[in-house]
């Protein structure tokens, strides 16, 4: 098992499911070829263009501003990292947004058959759902600073190793 986890680099039960995620995959793929293959290519080479030209060099651009403007000073308590914090709701916030940004913005034509709501609800539900996510990104942030803090705390307090607490 360790020669196994050597060389691959995790566990098997990791190879496992990215066999199945990969099979899941190429099904789907399969399916959506044998049905309108052009369109399938075009939106994959479309998808991939739109990622490595625009949206990457976007992304990455505002995730090292935010490293510039949040960066700082050095303090004598320990400090979790915090990007993540920061990446995990902008990530699923930028998801909801490209999936349902025909409906937040008003450009579909509305449906309301289907859904029963108006146009006007999206765009609220959306930064409704977003501050949410920022908001439990803080709390979570702000508990792991806390953790990190007392056990900080409680090491300064505690004796150095090989002093007696009578001498």
């Amino acid at each position: 098992m360790a020669r196994f986890m050597r060389w691959y680099g995790s566990g098997p039960l990791h190879l496992l499911a990215l066999i199945a995620s990969f099979a899941i995959t190429g099904y789907a793929l399969v399916r959506l070829f044998a049905v309108r293959p052009l369109e399938v290519a075009i939106w994959f080479v479309g998808a991939a263009i739109l990622h490595d030209l625009i949206l990457l060099p976007l992304y990455s651009l505002a995730d090292l501003s935010a490293h510039a403007v949040l960066q700082h000073r050095a303090t004598r308590m320990p400090q979790p990292p915090w990007i993540n914090y920061l990446r995990v709701p902008t990530f699923l916030s930028g998801v909801l947004l490209l999936v349902w940004f025909p409906l937040i913005f008003a450009l579909s034509t509305p449906y309301p058959g289907a859904t029963r709501l108006s146009m006007d609800v999206y765009l609220g539900r959306w930064l409704a759902i977003t501050a949410v996510l920022f908001a439990a990104s803080a709390v979570a942030f702000a508990l792991k600073l806390r953790r990190v803090r007392r056990a900080a705390h409680a090491d300064e307090e505690r004796p150095a190793p090989g002093h007696d607490a009578a001498s």
